[in-house]
């Protein structure tokens, strides 16, 4: 007890009754029955209904009292009946007489209603966001937040990993994304970078000799705004193991986000054992590296169909032999749907910037045939073929999409979640974690035919080092891998590079000569030159595995204080202009655009 509280506003039960308190909160609600005045008074903690009658010399200046004033409460427990018993709250079965009361906090007018679960404008709620923390909901989110974080702690240092910091100024990076550039005072016209990731450093770290570390790392990238991305900063569970191969950090990864999704969810795991999936198999069956697998329909390529000459769809044939290629996807036991179904997901498609989806139902009379728009255009015996290459049955529809091989996974991953959305296939009381295994080391950007890395640029290529063929680059698998949950990315992740001969080799291919990778990674391939353990990790994305954990669709929602679309924190005004003192003291002058 202090001065302030002998109680919190979630403590107090049937057993204090007759004891005398004092609580302090925020004034939550007040509901006035003209003799007797109701007061729901709130603190982190929970609400305790306080009461005061009219013949108390307080009444009526708690009466004229604005929502949200933060008081202090001198009062005695008392008995609810058992008609006024509220099962909503854990203390719903005592409240609080007052005897007299202390303003702590005055209020003003409030912009938005605290205890109300109406959504408000995003300027709102961000330039007010002390206020909209204070909203039962997102209050709850933050804690859990909070929780998870000491759990995923706890659970790593289980797993004999240290916990190290790394440094927050560093060096521009020229792969990823776009750095925040820090600028020097004592080293003019120099710049340092914050980091997107500790990428170089844990990897140091395996070098210098210690085996496991993590760190609950703050990350800075320069990128625009998503429902799944704060613009600016974000978290994640940073991690390196040296002496290791790809399935020891599955394991440990497995592990502790099955435990971890189990102690806060009340969901249940898919699977026990995450399944692993190739990235060309999940561009083939999902139409994306991120496949959701609570959706249970599949995507099946059948471009060799339309080289049957009882296929008679001309506008897909002729789309075949200039390159395009078909995939479709099956429908279980959808015959009987009615026309407008089939027609709206064809608008729909429309409206994605895809020509349509062409479709058709599988049915039986005397024979088998095909109803709908396109169902003329296949004979029985190409039919016959569909149903055996795809699974199809009797009473099952088709979707069908023709396009070159990047814009056919794009729309045809779009409609794989329509269609089962619009079915009701997706289960939402389950979790689905999967592993995208098997990149590819390198990608060709198609308009320049330039080749790039297509993930990370330390990865370690699979395969006898010796008998890799240089030569053909686009065939060179890497250890990467993802870590994937209904849809959502939480993470990529590699066994690294540590070879500094080979490294050299991998970026030439990528157009970088031995000068370039000495200059732009020099701590890290001198590392690399003085003994270098086989190491691998991960970093899965804290605020994307609490979204999950709290059921909610925008980071925002989970993010203490997070900033708007456009990398702005209205609360604080920040980005904000400084003074010419301020520039002159970091050599700097600005060159606005007008």
């Amino acid at each position: 007890m202090n001065k302030y509280r002998s109680h919190t506003c979630n403590e107090l039960r049937k057993e204090d009754v007759g004891s005398d308190v004092l609580i302090s909160g925020w004034i939550n609600k007040k509901r006035d029955h003209g003799n007797l005045l109701f007061i729901d008074l709130r603190d982190n903690y929970g609400i305790t209904q306080c009461i005061i009658d009219k013949e108390n010399k307080n009444f009526i200046d708690l009466e004229k009292m604005q929502l949200e004033t933060v008081i202090q409460v001198d009062g005695k427990v008392l008995d609810r009946s058992n008609e006024t018993i509220n099962k909503d709250i854990d203390t719903g079965q005592i409240e609080v007489s007052i005897k007299n009361f202390i303003v702590l906090g005055t209020c003003k007018e409030l912009p938005m209603p605290i205890f109300s679960d109406q959504e408000y404008a995003e300027e709102i709620r961000l330039k007010y966001r002390y206020l909209d923390l204070r909203r039962k909901k997102i209050h709850e989110n933050i804690i859990l937040r909070s929780n998870v974080i000491s759990h995923l702690r706890t659970e790593m240092n289980k797993l004999g990993f240290l916990e190290f910091q790394t440094p927050i100024l560093t060096s521009s990076s020229p792969e990823g994304a776009r750095d925040f550039l820090v600028p020097s005072r004592l080293n003019p016209g120099k710049f340092y970078a914050l980091p997107q990731a500790p990428q170089q450093f844990k990897q140091l770290i395996m070098v210098s000799g210690f085996d496991k570390y993590f760190q609950i790392a703050p990350c800075f990238r320069d990128e625009d705004a998503r429902a799944d991305r704060s613009p600016g900063e974000f978290y994640q569970l940073d991690l390196e193991m040296s002496f290791v191969e790809q399935e020891d950090v599955f394991n440990v990864v497995e592990k502790l986000l099955a435990n971890t999704f189990k102690k806060f969810s009340k969901k249940k795991l898919m699977f026990e054992k995450f399944p692993k999936i190739s990235y060309a198999e999940a561009l083939l069956k999902y139409g994306s590296d991120k496949p959701d697998l609570r959706n249970p329909l599949v995507i099946n390529d059948i471009t060799e169909i339309f080289s049957r000459d009882d296929v008679t769809f001309d506008i897909f044939k002729k789309l075949v032999k200039s390159g395009s290629n078909v995939r479709c996807i099956v429908t279980k036991n959808t015959k009987d749907k009615p026309r407008s179904f089939f027609d709206n997901i064809d608008k729909w498609a429309k409206e994605q910037g895809a020509s349509g989806l062409a479709y058709f139902t599988i049915e039986k009379d005397k024979e088998i045939s095909a109803k709908g728009p396109i169902g003329k255009f296949f004979s029985k015996e190409s039919l016959n073929e569909l149903m055996i290459k795809t699974g199809a049955n009797i009473g099952d529809s088709i979707f069908l999409a023709c396009n070159k091989k990047n814009e056919l996974e794009r729309i045809t991953s779009l409609a794989r979640d329509k269609i089962a959305q619009d079915l009701d296939l997706i289960d939402e009381n389950i979790f689905a974690f999967c592993w995208v295994v098997d990149y590819p080391m390198f990608e060709k950007d198609e308009q320049t035919n330039k080749i790039s890395f297509s993930h990370n640029p330390f990865s370690m290529p699979q395969g006898d080092i010796n008998k890799i063929n240089f030569e053909k680059p686009l065939d060179i698998l890497a250890f990467q891998y993802d870590i994937v949950c209904n849809g959502i990315e939480l993470s990529s992740g590699a066994i690294r590079n540590h070879i500094p001969e080979l490294m050299y080799k991998l970026f030439s291919i990528a157009g970088y000569d031995k000068k370039q990778v000495n200059d732009k990674f020099s701590g890290m391939i001198n590392a690399l030159s003085y003994g270098a353990p086989p190491h691998g990790g991960i970093a899965p994305g804290i605020d994307r595995i609490v979204m999950l954990l709290a059921n909610e669709k925008n980071i925002r929602e989970i993010t203490m204080f997070p900033m708007n679309q456009n990398a702005q924190d209205l609360m604080m005004n920040a980005p904000s202009t400084v003074n010419e003192n301020q520039l002159k003291e970091l050599n700097l002058s600005l060159k606005l655009k007008k």
